[in-house]
């Protein structure tokens, strides 16, 4: 294995330990029945896309200038719709009309669509050892999932969870789709212009929503819920998931989903707020099993060569 190979399944591990914790947290800061004291989620939106747009700006500024041909800056345009825009609106709106579990058990539909897309797409083979994996991955985070909220009140939503289930797709279009014009500039350079597109779009459709949230009224954990948000959850991942996918298939870049609830429940152990069992042990095994046999299967170019 490669350095630059090795370099993107560091990034994807750090961007799914943060995402891992990201949905207790964002749970935490929206307005629901629940919490009326919390931030209206297309408020939230348009602070985490103007937030991190602001933060990558700021990261070109101290790397060397990369330009972008304007054909490029099209299909950046579009990127930001599917891979922003529609992927963390459609998710934080589902988020706060239904439960935690329910958009977590949706996010591991990511590596499913992914693997048909790239096959549409990308002419991936498909072969028993990458289906098998994503199977097996699937089936370890959904079965962590429900052991992990067994006795929680239900909250679900078929509105939220529909909103979850297209935000999904349009992360699954984005890895697949549009993996040519990702690979050829720096992280940054992408995502500061992703961003710009992502944020004017949502300031000026989500004005209102934000200009009505009373932000100085905001809690300090409520202030710290929207900092991970903006700088962790969209800002670092966002950063290190472009390195996964100039070094990795999209395939395998989905795959990471699963380490998430892992993640989520690992955390829930350790804060004593949920406890091991050899089940879990078992699910999460399979997990990482199953991104195993992703990562260890051909892809087309490697199959073209032999």
């Amino acid at each position: 294995m490669n350095r630059g190979v090795w370099k993107g399944h560091l990034a994807l591990w750090l961007a799914n330990i943060i995402w891992g914790v990201n949905a207790p947290v964002c749970k935490g800061v929206l307005a629901s029945a629940a919490n009326p004291e919390g931030i209206n989620p297309f408020a939230l939106s348009a602070c985490r896309m103007a937030g991190a747009a602001l933060l990558f700006w700021v990261a070109s500024w101290m790397m060397p200038r990369e330009r972008v041909s304007w054909h490029d800056l099209g299909l950046l345009l579009l990127a930001s719709i599917f891979g922003i825009q529609f992927n963390q609106l459609l998710y934080l709106w589902g988020l706060s009309l239904t439960s935690p579990i329910d958009a977590s058990i949706i996010a591991t539909l990511v590596p499913i669509l992914t693997l048909v897309l790239a096959t549409l797409f990308l002419r991936e083979p498909l072969s028993l050892l990458k289906v098998g994996g994503v199977a097996l991955g699937c089936a370890g985070a959904v079965l962590l999932v429900l052991l992990s909220q067994r006795g929680a009140v239900p909250q679900s939503s078929l509105m939220g969870n529909t909103l979850c289930i297209i935000s999904a797709v349009s992360f699954a279009f984005y890895l697949t789709a549009f993996r040519s014009v990702i690979v050829r500039y720096r992280s940054v350079t992408v995502m500061k212009w992703m961003f710009l597109f992502a944020a004017v779009v949502a300031l000026v459709i989500y004005r209102e929503p934000l200009a009505a949230t009373p932000f100085m009224e905001f809690t300090p954990r409520l202030w710290s819920g929207v900092l991970y948000v903006v700088v962790g959850s969209t800002f670092i991942t966002y950063l290190c998931v472009p390195i996964g996918q100039q070094h990795l298939r999209p395939t395998v870049v989905s795959m990471y989903n699963y380490v998430q609830p892992v993640v989520a429940v690992l955390l829930s152990v350790v804060l004593g707020m949920d406890r091991f069992t050899p089940l879990k042990g078992l699910a999460a095994l399979c997990v990482f099993v199953g991104v195993w046999m992703v990562t260890r299967s051909k892809s087309r170019a490697q199959l073209e060569r032999r």
